[in-house]
């Protein structure tokens, strides 16, 4: 018999952590929550371990829209997004030869976190973000070779986060912040 509780709640990230006070502050912003509680609040984000503790900081807020989950893909060829176009929230794309180009530099960007994933077979993807966007990709796992990214020298932050996971077999991605 095992002392271990069967509804254990699964271990919080940086990530988790980050998007929870986040979302606090923007809520604070628009007046959803008064400022004696979110001091309360955001020491229980910064301070949660699972995901239950997180959820109970976020418990007070309305509900977050997940927004649409927008899903491409393809074998071969080239997937490509670029210009004026709308960033989904969420967005999955899954290339098993070809290759992926999503500039967002000038896309029309509507949530404070992108969410990218990304499926690599043996093609490669270039990502370019807008400027003031930070770039989170721990979450991606690659076989292969690992992303190329270099972060800028002077940093925003004041733009989306970009979080890109997935998986990159033998592909490659390279990701890099567009002009100012």
């Amino acid at each position: 018999m095992s002392s271990v509780p069967e509804n254990v709640s699964p271990r919080v990230t940086e990530v988790d952590r980050d998007s929870a006070v986040q979302r606090l502050q923007e809520a604070f912003a628009e007046g959803l929550i008064p400022q004696d509680e979110m001091h309360a609040l955001l020491q229980t984000a910064l301070t949660a371990t699972t995901q239950a503790e997180l959820a109970s900081a976020l418990a007070p807020l309305p509900a977050e829209d997940a927004g649409p989950t927008v899903v491409v893909n393809a074998a071969g060829g080239l997937i490509h997004r670029r210009g004026r176009w709308h960033v989904p929230r969420n967005f999955k794309v899954t290339s098993q030869m070809g290759k992926v180009y999503l500039d967002l530099s000038r896309a029309v960007i509507e949530y404070p976190v992108i969410n990218i994933e990304l499926h690599l077979g043996y093609g490669w993807a270039r990502i370019i973000v807008p400027p003031d966007s930070t770039v989170n990709y721990e979450e991606l796992a690659a076989e292969w070779k690992q992303p190329s990214y270099k972060a800028p020298q002077h940093s925003g932050a004041n733009g989306p986060r970009v979080r890109i996971f997935g998986t990159m077999g033998h592909g490659r991605l390279r990701v890099k912040h567009g002009r100012g």
